[in-house]
């Protein structure tokens, strides 16, 4: 094989791009499932009862529809960004590094949209802000954190340069 890290920073890019491909799919096709998500933890109705952080709460729906679009919105971009990079990376493995590190920032961009979405979105707003690890119910902290810390990891081997190319060129 003769660019064995070049083809693993394809392969797990496009496969990052293809679990985003399907979880956006599930949010279109199982529409209500996932928007009910969003609207009981924006809404904080089954967080411990008589907190103190009940006055964050968004209980409009309107609210809930745009920050579930969103999300929606966000998963796209990382999947596109995911699929697209993985072909490019793919196809550039036998390019020289300029060309091959060029292509990486479709890789970059997918990572830190997906950190966005996972950590950001999930486990600071969602779990922290809105106290979404408060509830038994609704509770999405322990799927995002590993998804977060994946996407990190993926981004540091993406990050990562083949010596022996560079070396010879």
């Amino acid at each position: 094989m003769k660019h064995p890290l070049r083809l693993l920073q394809a392969f797990t890019l496009f496969s990052a791009g293809l679990y985003g491909l399907f979880v956006l799919m599930g949010n279109l096709m199982d529409y209500d499932s996932n928007y009910q998500f969003v609207k009981h933890v924006l809404s904080m109705d089954t967080t411990f009862e008589g907190n103190a952080l009940m006055w964050r709460a968004i209980t409009i729906p309107w609210m809930w529809t745009v920050g579930y679009i969103g999300i929606i919105l966000a998963e796209a971009v990382f999947a596109a960004l995911g699929l697209i990079g993985g072909i490019k990376l793919f196809l550039r493995r036998d390019a020289d590094a300029a060309t091959f590190n060029r292509a990486k920032s479709w890789g970059y961009g997918a990572y830190g949209v997906g950190f966005l979405i996972w950590f950001i979105g999930f486990i600071v707003i969602g779990s922290e802000w809105f106290a979404m690890w408060q509830s038994s119910t609704w509770n999405g902290k322990d799927t995002a954190m590993p998804l977060a810390i994946l996407w990190a990891g993926f981004a540091v081997l993406l990050a990562l340069g083949d010596p022996a190319t560079e070396k010879n060129e």
